[in-house]
């Protein structure tokens, strides 16, 4: 299996279908860019859901891993390594808490919120046993996992993965005045999307999250903010609601903290809340692993200069600027902060499905969402001549189907 036709052939035939890829085959990355088995060269501008934040290969994440690969990939749990401490405390340090929980995927950094927040409900909050409430967000995208799906409004997640899992109530994103009536005497968290990505990179109205975080205090009820894609500098500051100047109680923590090399996340809480969590009440056999942390410590180095967040925010006026530009000419309109934008094609000229494949021809990757919707997510380390060059794409992509 040499060309792209054979590997998607095969691919098709013997993966599940859970993902509907675009008809390229990746074989490397350097940076933005991305090349396929025949050489042909694309500008990535997914970044992988935003878990290659710092770019494809980026020297510094690189050289840690591979250092690292020649000493210790892993112990599990039963036993400290030389690169756990420096882990809990960097980042401990970046988001300004006590404790760190490590585990690998998002989806399990939330289920660990879950559990942390419901634990905290009983033994702090006292809130009555097996009664304890989440409130969380309508078109949420958290996971994928049973229980997380139990709160999801989107069909496609949600539906025949019954029976769900209990004790969420769903209300409108962007509404405080939902939250505040959901919120009763067995409420213990309100997690939340600093933007919500999967829906469509939607920007809560100004205020919101400053909002929310007055509420959940006057109700003794923990914010839990999920910036696993919002997070660690795409949106031009180091977390999402840092925007609003809020510090929830949890941050649920994952994509670019692994830099694009492994799997990587963590909540992040003070010691009043992370506490509660004692030994063989929560884990995972590769969570906090010595290769892990030593990437995610390279990735906490490179946060810690500020340089990409700054990056970030001034690319990112040039990405709106450019988009904005195209409203009322095929597009409907744009949302989004930062180096992060989702982009409504006007749905009587094309899906964004379509559209995602125009440009992919044009020689740039990126991905729909929720039928004329595209998201744009390039690596942070793109060159301000290749995002002009992406976005002119995309208004030739678009402009072919008028």
């Amino acid at each position: 299996m040499t060309t792209s036709a054979e590997i998607i052939e095969v691919s098709e035939h013997r993966s599940a279908h859970n993902y509907h890829p675009l008809p390229v085959v990746i074989h490397e990355a350097h940076g933005a860019w991305v090349t396929d088995v025949e050489g042909r060269r694309y500008l990535d501008f997914l970044s992988g859901y935003s878990s290659l934040n710092f770019g494809h290969g980026n020297p510094k994440i690189i050289e840690a891993a591979q250092e690292q690969l020649k000493n210790l990939t892993l112990t599990s749990r039963a036993f400290y390594h030389d690169q756990f401490a420096t882990f809990c405390a960097g980042l401990g340090d970046l988001t300004g808490k006590d404790m760190i929980l490590p585990m690998n995927t998002g989806a399990e950094a939330v289920e660990t919120a879950i559990k942390v927040a419901r634990k905290w409900g009983y033994q702090v909050k006292g809130v009555a046993r097996e009664q304890a409430n989440i409130i969380v967000m309508e078109d949420n995208f958290h996971g994928r996992t049973t229980t997380i799906v139990s709160f999801s409004t989107d069909p496609d997640a949600h539906a025949d993965f019954g029976p769900y899992t209990p004790g969420f109530k769903i209300v409108k994103y962007g509404s405080v005045e939902a939250i505040r009536e959901a919120i009763d005497a067995h409420t213990v968290a309100v997690l939340v999307e600093p933007i919500q990505g999967e829906a469509g990179v939607l920007v809560p109205p100004d205020g919101y999250l400053t909002q929310v975080r007055e509420l959940c205090t006057e109700h003794n009820v923990l914010m839990i903010a999920d910036e696993i894609q919002s997070g660690l500098g795409r949106t031009g500051k180091t977390f999402a609601c840092d925007h609003e100047g809020v510090v929830p109680d949890i941050y649920v923590l994952g994509k670019a903290l692994g830099g694009g090399v492994v799997p990587v996340s963590a909540i992040a809480a003070n010691r009043n809340v992370l506490g509660v969590i004692q030994p063989g009440q929560h884990g995972s056999t590769f969570g906090g692993n010595p290769l892990a942390c030593a990437v995610a410590n390279a990735v906490i180095e490179i946060l810690n200069t500020g340089e990409f967040q700054a990056r970030a925010a001034r690319l990112g006026e040039v990405l709106h600027a450019r988009l904005g530009e195209m409203v009322g000419n095929g597009v409907v309109t744009v949302r989004g902060r930062g180096l992060w934008a989702g982009v409504d094609i006007d749905p009587s000229l094309a899906t964004g499905r379509a559209v995602s494949k125009a440009l992919m021809e044009r020689g740039v990757l990126a991905k729909d969402t929720h039928g004329s919707t595209i998201r744009l997510a390039p690596p942070i380390v793109i060159s301000e001549e290749d995002l002009h060059h992406a976005v002119d794409q995309l208004a030739d992509a678009i402009a072919s189907f008028k």
